[in-house]
Parts: structure tokens; C-alpha cells; sequence
């Protein structure tokens, strides 16, 4: 090793420059390996959509082909077929498609057969050909002719489709026979109900959206489609209902859309997160649904539904409190039931989140609350527990949301398994190991079983994040605490909004005529208009005077029910004896019921 030491001086200073240059050191150095590829090679460039767009179709079949190879050539699914067109015609061409893609049994039979047969009669030089190939050759439901830039070539053909190069022309013919496997609609796995339809939307946007174009049969559905991501181009639909839907609720939607820019959108989720009111808020403010006929709720109340391709969750908007807790079911039974379920899924959620906060609060501040027998009980379960009722039951509340995330994420049959024998075992384990006493065990599984009533998974996951914050307050503040979280949560959600609409609406602000849907569920002939905070126009839709009514009790009805054939037509008027003749094949039916029922039948 060499050594050398520079000493200067330089306006009375000293500055010390030490060198040390090491044979050893500079065998140890090794230079860059070369890279592979060049910087300008086909594996390290990067194809933009302004690139692409600018890049015009060219006269040359050559041309094109070598500039689609260098885009899509590398991928094992690219096809080129190259042929000339046949009976006669000079004129090459060649096809691109990706056989992943798309339908190769027609793509031969609708594509290449009839341009390799049957161009005999075409004599249309130049740049007609195409639209003559597009418009007389070609066989397919969709086709478009006038494609001039190699980014709407690119994106079809990503997208299933396959574009026709002809030498001589500067456009290609986009042919979209699109294949690719897709679930079949299946029934609800998440929205499951009795009564009711049991189809669900499954990850094709195409599907989904006319699952609901069968439900609703209007020209007034309007299904917008765009495009979302730099790199997935994922499909998006924006359906909403004209003539109900407030222009300025559609406005807000469209502009909050347009501003996502991002690479990818792999679910609805991306797009849920992109454009709610409240990034910070744990309660939703976007509902979401896998079934057709909640979606075609949501339009005939004036929301908009996104659809995302990928996904079979469709997101609607504004959604609130209320429309959190419905479930479709309620409007398929009676009133009387579906109020009943209603308000005992309120009394749910109020349980799922506040029960064990109350057990530790008045176990730990108000003892004084409890009945002297009932207090001794929970005394004698809790003797021999080293920890606090907090403890107890953060203990218990992480064991069963770990089972519940494990049934979840476990296969169906496994998962219910490991969640039932696991929640026995664990709980009688703990109790008879005195970690935990009997009574928080049962607090804890009241708890979920409440949190389950809930029909929105959103909303629940909200709870159930909630109760963990009140659960600390009730363990330092005891019933002071949990109230002030409980007012403070109270306070957030009247502030909240969705698209500008109150969160706790009809009841902050209060809207009674919007109270009949609400914690109670009204008959239908009773909710004569849309809510109120939604439809801006055409609000009313049932017509007025709907309330069944029993029939009238005249002289002649009268008769008709207690089936006395007496009154025969010679004491009827023409018009009443030809109203019986249409209603013979009734009477016949019901007479042999007896009076109740044919009136019923009237």
C-alpha cells in the first residue's frame, strides 16, 4: 500500500490533502456489469397514451404491423395472421388480435372467411376498401371502420377486439368479438334474503348492466361508460334515471369522476375512497350492493349507480344513515313485519355498540346500578379474575373479531367450523382458567351476534371499530365518558354529508313527510312521493287513493257475496248484468267457498 501526503499552506493556513491510492483496494473495485438491453431496445421502452395517440396509421401494411410487433409482439397470447384478400384482390393485409381475449371460432368464421372468399364483386380502391370490408364483408354485431391512431387500435385489442390492417389504407377495422370467462350469475352471497330475488351482479360490467336494463325498462335509464386508470383502463359505468335524478347531484358525481387519476382501479373500492365527502370519517358515505334490485331502488329514489368493471359490488350514491340499515327484504313483506325487523335492527346496532361499554362502565364506577342479587352474582363470577372488566374485555373482543376474520378468510365449510368450535373452546377455556368471568363471555357474544343484524358490512366494521374508543372512556369516565363519545359520535354524523345530502336525513334535518321510511316502514300506498333530500322533480311516485278499500256494499253485492242466485237479470240493469257476465268464471270459483270468499275474489 501506498501512501502519500500532500501538505500545503496557503494564506497562513494548513490545508492537509491525504491521497492514498491501494492496489488492493483497486482490485477489490469491479466495475458495472454491461445492461443487457439498450436504452433504446423494445423490452426498455414504455409506450404512453400521448405516444400512441399521435401515432397516426400508416399506408404501409408493413409499417403498421412492425409498430404493433414492437407493442405487442413480446406477449405469448398476440396474434398476427397475415393473408390477401381473396378471389382475386392484391391487396395484403393482416389481422391482430390476442387469442386470450377474444372468440377464434368466430373470428374465422365471421373475420377471415368471408374476406378470404367472398371480396370478388368489391372493386373500391384506396381508402374505401375499408368501409366497404367494414360495412358489406364483415360479419359482427359491432364494427367500427374509422379507427386512424394506433391508441384506439391498442385498446380495443386489449379490450377483445381485433383490428384489420389493409395495405394502401390509413385506418384499420376494429372488430369486436370479445371472449373471456366470466362467473355466471349467481345468487347473493353477502345481501342474502327470504323473500325476494336471489340474483346478484357478478365482474362483468356487461352483465351487471343489463341485469338492471331487465328490471327497468325505460328510455329514460342512461348508462354512461368511461374509462378509469393509466395502466387497467378499467371499464366504468354512471347509470342514473332522467327526469329524477337532480342535474346538480349528477354534476357533482361526473366532476368528482373526472378528477381520479390514477394507474390502476382494481374495485370499487379505489373509486369509493376517490370521491366521498369525508376521507377521515370511519362511517360510509357510498353504499354499495351486489343485488339488481336494490340497484334499481336507488335510481327510481334519483341516485346515481357506478358500476365498475371487475367487481360485483356496485356503488350508489348519496347514501345515508337510514339506507345503511334498510335491507331490500323490508319492502317485499307486510309493513307490519318490516317495521318490527326494523326497529329490532336498531335495537341491534345500538347493542353492537354500546353493551360493553355499559357492562365495564357500571361494573367498574356504578355498582350502585345493579340489583343487590344480580351484583352479587357478577361478584361471585368474577372472584378469582386478576384483570380489570377492561381487560376482560379487550381479551375477549380481539379473540372473537380474530375467529370472525379467520371464518372469513378460511374456506366456507372450514371457516364455519374453526368460528363455532373455536368461540366454544376459547370461551369455556378462558372461563375455566379464571381470565375471564362467565358473564363477560356472554356480553361479548351478544355483541357480535348484534353486529351481524347489521345489513350494511360497512356500517358494521364502523361499530365495531367505534365500540373499542367508548369501551377506554367507560374504563376512565365511567357512564360520563361513554355519553360524551356517544354525543360527540352524535355530533359527527350531523355534520357528515354525501354528496351534499344530510347524513342522518329525514331525522337531522327533520323532513316528516320522509319519516315514513325511516325507523318505521309506511305501506306502500301511504309513501306517495320520493325523498325528499334526492328527488328535486317528478317527486311524486305512486298515484294518490291507492289505500285497498272493501268493496261497496250495494244491493247487488250484497247478493254476490251471499251467493242467493235469486237476483237474476230481470231486476239488474244491461250494464250490471254484463259487469256479471265478465266476472261468471269468479263466481263459479268461489261459490263453492262459500260467501267470504268470492267477496274477497270481488
Amino acid at each position: 500500500m501506498k501512501l502519500l501526503f500532500l501538505i500545503g499552506y496557503s494564506n497562513g493556513g494548513c490545508v492537509l490533502r491525504l491521497n492514498i491510492f491501494s492496489g488492493l483496494i483497486r482490485k477489490a473495485a469491479k466495475k458495472p456489469e454491461p445492461c443487457t438491453s439498450e436504452p433504446g431496445s423494445v423490452d426498455s421502452k414504455v409506450f404512453k397514451d400521448e405516444e400512441l395517440k399521435n401515432e397516426k396509421i400508416s399506408r404501409s401494411l408493413k409499417k403498421n404491423v412492425e409498430y404493433l410487433d414492437t407493442i405487442l409482439g413480446r406477449n405469448v397470447d398476440a396474434v398476427f395472421r397475415e393473408f390477401r384478400l381473396g378471389a382475386g384482390k392484391k391487396e395484403n393485409a393482416c389481422l391482430v388480435y390476442l387469442d386470450s381475449l377474444t372468440d377464434e371460432t368466430r373470428i374465422s368464421d365471421n373475420i377471415l372467411k368471408p374476406l378470404l372468399l367472398g371480396v370478388a364483386g368489391v372493386d373500391s380502391p384506396g381508402d374505401n376498401l375499408t368501409d366497404v370490408v367494414g360495412k358489406s364483408i364483415l360479419v359482427a354485431a359491432e364494427i367500427r371502420s374509422k379507427v386512424y391512431n394506433m391508441q384506439d387500435v391498442v385498446s380495443e385489442i386489449l379490450y377483445g377486439g381485433s383490428a384489420l390492417f389493409i395495405d394502401g389504407c390509413e385506418e384499420a377495422v376494429i372488430t369486436i368479438l370479445k371472449e373471456w370467462p366470466q362467473r355466471p350469475v349467481d345468487k347473493a352471497d353477502v345481501e342474502g334474503t327470504v323473500r325476494g330475488p336471489k340474483e346478484s351482479f357478478n365482474e362483468t360490467i356487461s352483465v351487471s348492466t343489463s341485469l338492471v336494463r331487465r328490471r327497468l325498462r325505460t328510455p329514460n335509464l342512461v348508462i354512461e361508460g368511461l374509462n378509469l386508470g393509466r395502466m387497467t383502463h378499467t371499464s366504468v359505468a354512471l347509470a342514473y334515471l332522467k327526469g329524477v335524478v337532480s342535474p346538480g347531484l349528477l354534476k357533482e358525481v361526473r366532476q368528482r369522476i373526472d378528477r381520479i387519476d390514477i394507474d390502476g382501479i382494481l374495485e370499487s373500492g379505489y373509486i369509493e375512497e376517490l370521491i366521498q365527502d369525508d376521507p377521515y370519517s370511519p362511517f360510509p358515505q357510498i353504499a354499495y350492493t351486489e343485488r339488481p334490485d336494490r340497484v334499481v331502488a336507488a335510481l327510481l329514489q334519483g341516485r346515481v349507480c357506478v358500476f365498475t368493471d371487475g367487481t360485483p359490488m356496485v356503488l350508489f350514491m348519496p347514501a345515508t344513515f337510514s339506507d345503511l340499515v334498510q335491507n331490500p327484504e323490508d319492502y317485499y313483506e307486510r309493513y307490519h313485519f318490516a317495521t318490527m325487523i326494523r326497529l329490532i335492527r336498531f335495537l341491534g346496532l345500538a347493542v353492537a355498540l354500546l353493551l360493553p361499554s355499559f357492562y365495564i362502565a357500571i361494573t367498574t364506577f356504578h355498582q350502585e346500578m345493579i340489583p343487590t342479587q344480580l351484583l352479587i352474582s357478577i361478584a361471585a363470577s368474577r372472584e378469582g379474575v386478576p384483570f380489570p372488566a377492561l381487560v376482560e374485555a379487550l381479551i375477549m373482543e380481539i379473540t372473537f373479531e380474530a375467529l370472525r376474520e379467520a371464518g372469513l378468510r378460511l374456506p366456507r365449510a372450514v371457516g364455519q367450523a374453526v368460528s363455532i368450535v373455536g368461540a366454544l373452546v376459547i370461551g369455556q377455556a378462558a372461563v375455566q382458567a379464571g381470565i375471564v368471568s362467565p358473564l363477560m363471555v356472554i356480553v361479548v357474544a351478544v355483541t357480535g351476534i348484534a353486529s351481524f343484524m347489521s345489513p350494511s358490512y360497512s356500517l358494521a366494521l364502523a361499530l365495531r371499530l367505534i365500540r373499542f374508543p367508548l369501551m377506554f372512556l367507560a374504563a376512565t369516565l365511567g357512564l360520563f365518558g361513554v355519553m360524551t363519545g356517544v354525543l360527540a359520535m352524535l355530533i359527527h354524523l350531523a355534520g357528515l354529508r354525501s354528496f351534499g345530502v344530510p347524513y342522518l336525513s329525514p331525522l337531522a334535518p327533520l323532513k316528516i313527510s320522509d319519516l315514513k321510511d325511516f325507523a318505521v316502514r309506511a305501506p306502500w300506498w301511504a309513501m306517495h312521493k320520493r325523498p325528499s333530500e334526492l328527488a328535486k322533480r317528478n317527486v311524486r311516485r305512486i298515484a294518490p287513493d291507492l289505500k285497498p278499500q272493501p268493496p261497496s256494499e250495494s244491493g247487488d253485492e250484497k247478493a254476490f257475496a251471499s251467493g242467493d242466485g235469486s237476483a237474476g237479470p230481470n231486476t239488474r240493469t244491461n250494464g250490471s248484468a254484463q259487469h256479471d257476465k265478465v266476472r261468471t268464471p269468479a263466481v263459479s270459483r268461489a261459490g263453492s267457498k262459500g260467501g267470504g270468499g268470492s267477496g274477497q275474489g270481488a
